[in-house]
């Protein structure tokens, strides 16, 4: 069970990007969107499932949220420097690395030898995958090396914010369902202070709460995984369905790519999803 949730949450997450830069919109009215869109979700479903809150639920819940609008944010502002085919494969490689370092060395989720070893490959192909999806095409490359430099940076800082968002609820074992109202008040507190500058308050915003409930189906199979398979092996599955987005973004929102890096991009997706697949294999 806890297998398809985390491929559940593959599709839902794979499909964000792509979604979003079709509704339109800047970095600021996608976040300030997504976060109303989770917040109504998040209420709806504390009416029918009522869950049990307490502080330390709550509390975490919401650091948890305001981790993610980090993550989301600055996601949306890379795209805007780097596109959706290069982001996301590129985004998503380092959050698998950032969430199997915190399962391995803090939660201990690789036990045995052949866990180790095998957990060790699949990181070496994600990080390959992900040196692949950045491959330029000096003839056809559109974006220089400062806005690539800067679009990187935004990058970390996103992948920072992705990574403490999923580690807290494990750090602390907070459930699923106890989770998903106070991650996303949280989640609508840090929206409102990092876009309020942006002026998110518009029509591309009010779209964008579609972007909201897809992601918060991703998001409550994810929650709802954890315990049953673990962070580095959960997470990583999740991940998958970066297939979807920086295919999409190729052929559907029609970045200018040459065949070269098409060719580099498709492998580095191969890549990563095949590092994520193994990946779940460490799971004892």
């Amino acid at each position: 069970m806890g297998i398809i949730l985390a491929v559940l949450t593959a599709v839902c997450w794979g499909s964000i990007v792509l979604v979003s830069q079709k509704l339109g919109g800047n970095s600021y009215s996608q976040t300030l969107g997504m976060t109303i869109g989770a917040l109504v979700f998040s209420i709806v479903t504390y009416f029918i499932v009522h869950p049990h809150i307490n502080s330390l639920v709550f509390i975490v819940g919401i650091v948890s949220g305001m981790f993610w609008v980090v993550g989301q944010r600055f996601q949306f502002a890379s795209v805007d420097h780097l596109g959706v085919s290069k982001i996301v494969p590129l985004s998503t490689g380092m959050q698998l690395f950032g969430t199997s370092l915190f399962g391995v060395l803090v939660f201990h989720e690789w036990k045995t030898s052949t866990e180790i070893i095998v957990g060790i490959i699949a990181i070496v192909i994600i990080i390959l995958g992900a040196v692949f999806t950045s491959v330029k095409d000096q003839a056809n490359d559109e974006s220089g090396s400062e806005q690539t430099s800067k679009g990187f940076l935004i990058l970390i800082l996103s992948t920072a914010g992705y990574v403490g968002y999923v580690v807290i609820v494990r750090w602390f074992n907070v459930g699923g369902w106890e989770a998903i109202l106070p991650q996303a008040l949280g989640m609508f507190i840090g929206g409102l202070l990092l876009t309020f500058s942006g002026k998110p308050f518009n029509k591309f915003a009010i779209r964008n709460i579609l972007t909201g409930l897809l992601w918060s189906t991703g998001n409550i199979a994810l929650l709802l995984s954890l315990p049953k398979i673990g962070v580095a092996t959960s997470f990583s599955l999740s991940q998958t369905g970066i297939i979807i987005s920086t295919l999409g973004g190729i052929f559907i929102l029609k970045e200018k790519k040459s065949k070269k890096q098409v060719g580099f991009i498709i492998a580095g997706c191969l890549f990563i999803i095949i590092g994520g697949v193994m990946l779940g294999f460490t799971k004892s």
